[in-house]
Order: C-alpha cells, then sequence, then structure tokens
C-alpha cells in the first residue's frame, strides 16, 4: 500500500478553496461591503443575534420569539441593499462547498468513526 502526505492534500485542497469561484466572489463581496462602516455595523448585529440563536437551537433551548424577531427586521433591512443581499447569496453558496467537502471527508472517514 502507498501511503500519500495527508497535509500536501490539504494544502493542495486549501489553495483549491481560495482558486474557486465560490471563495473569490464571497470575498470581493465581503470586503465591498465592510468598507461601508454602518452596513459592517448592521451586519456585525445581525451575525450576533444569528449566532446567539443557533448556539440555543443546538443547546435543544427554545429560541428567543424577540430576537428571532429582530432578525427578520434586521435581514428585511440589509437585503433592500442590492450589495449586502449580493454578500448573503455568495455567503450561502460559499458555506455550502465547505459543508459539501465537510461532508465528503466525513463520508470518506466513517468507517473509523462508528
Amino acid at each position: 500500500m502507498e501511503y500519500v502526505n495527508v497535509y500536501d492534500s490539504v494544502n493542495n485542497l486549501a489553495d483549491a478553496i481560495k482558486k474557486s469561484k465560490e471563495y473569490s466572489e464571497y470575498k470581493e463581496i465581503k470586503e465591498k461591503i465592510m468598507k461601508d462602516q454602518d452596513t459592517k455595523t448592521k451586519i456585525d448585529e445581525f451575525e450576533k443575534i444569528r449566532y446567539e440563536e443557533q448556539v440555543l437551537a443546538l443547546q435543544g433551548e427554545k429560541q428567543s420569539e424577540e430576537k428571532m424577531k429582530k432578525l427578520q427586521e434586521l435581514y428585511t433591512i440589509l437585503v433592500k441593499n442590492p450589495d449586502v443581499k449580493d454578500y448573503f447569496d455568495k455567503e450561502v453558496r460559499f458555506n455550502i462547498m465547505i459543508a459539501d467537502i465537510n461532508k465528503i471527508i466525513g463520508e470518506a472517514i466513517k468507517d473509523v468513526l462508528q
């Protein structure tokens, strides 16, 4: 059996991710919208609340209706800006790619994780 240097492969994967359309487009729009301090502040607030609610959901706790309403209001305001809507869309595409990569790796090693 021939062994492979996993670190070389991971470095190649990291390089491929950085050269991907999903990464490049997400990075470009993120840099663009984060230059506007007001937009950055609103997105940071949105992300903070979204993270807090995701943690509660993962812990099996009830999500705050008040925070969920605030999250929806912030999102509605934010996506009125076409650049922010584009940012969220590209963020989703990038995260799907990363999730797919993680799934492929998980499937490849599941026999030793069980």
